[in-house]
């Protein structure tokens, strides 16, 4: 592990416990992979590459069948540290209903904290702090079943923040919510990861959240593809679709124009491509 690894993966082979008349088979083959403390990075993959479960690896939610996964060098399978290892890895998943536990906002943000024995004066302050960094703390007193998608997922994430993890893994936490939801919960990621130094695990489905990591993480069939920053990743454009990943819709098109003659460059956002095109138009007036 090098000196800045905050989580480490070794070699990780994972089997689930396999129907009855099934034999196992491995959902992770052999995956090495290293976060480093304060990146963003996106984990890319169709269903069953094995990103999923990959994240639960993160928090000792799942443990290794072979292999090892370290959090700070902690090793997740010491069942006398997992508290620990869940105090710094928070996990954040799809459906915001499955992580909501009580009928007043406040009272679920400091659920998490009172489980481990934070004193109340101490949850007070976090759970107030929490609720401020994703924006939730005028609905403190709400009831979280009156609240829209996006709201429910920040105020998931809240639970999570109110434990002060030093990196908060989000499984897909975008899919169940409208445009609306989805701006609200990538603005907070954002916000955490570039103003308290959080460290962010996003697994998405979705191209443009990804373009806005740090670095890109490729799973297929439990093994790592390819990793590195989004233009590096995205270039590969054929190689993501022999492997039925899509690619941002900018990088698509300009990917189609070089194809038909065009040296155009991969492009990542609506902006760039726009510029990228602006070089073929002719002049206004």
């Amino acid at each position: 592990m090098s000196e800045n690894g905050f989580i480490s993966a070794k070699d990780v082979v994972f089997a689930y416990e396999p129907e009855e008349g099934q034999t196992p088979r491995n959902v992770l083959e052999g995956v090495s992979m290293e976060i480093r403390r304060g990146e963003f990075v996106a984990l890319l993959g169709h269903n069953g590459s094995g990103k999923s479960t990959m994240a639960k690896m993160f928090n000792a939610m799942l443990l290794p069948t072979g292999g090892k996964v370290f959090v700070e060098g902690m090793d997740t399978v010491d069942d006398a540290i997992v508290f620990e290892i869940r105090r710094r890895v928070g996990l954040v998943l799809q459906n915001p209903d499955n992580q909501l536990v009580a009928s007043v906002v406040e009272e679920d943000v400091a659920f998490g904290p009172e489980n481990l024995g934070v004193p109340p004066e101490e949850i007070r302050r976090r759970v107030d702090e929490a609720l401020r960094a994703v924006g939730m703390y005028d609905f403190r007193l709400n009831a979280p079943y009156k609240l829209s998608g996006g709201q429910k997922q920040r105020i998931a994430i809240a639970g999570i923040i109110a434990m002060e993890p030093d990196c908060i893994v989000l499984d897909e936490p975008t899919a169940m919510l409208d445009p609306q939801g989805r701006t609200e919960v990538l603005e907070t990621i954002h916000r955490l990861n570039e103003e308290k130094g959080i460290t962010i695990v996003l697994i998405t489905h979705y191209m443009d959240e990804a373009v806005q990591a740090g670095r890109v993480i490729v799973m297929d069939g439990g093994h790592i593809l390819m990793t590195g920053d989004p233009r590096e990743v995205f270039s590969q454009v054929e190689l993501l679709k022999q492997h039925q990943l899509d690619v941002p819709q900018a990088t698509e098109l300009t990917h189609r124009l070089r194809g038909m003659g065009f040296p155009m460059p991969c492009t990542l956002t609506a902006e760039e491509c726009v510029e990228a095109l602006a070089a073929y138009l002719p002049p206004v007036g």
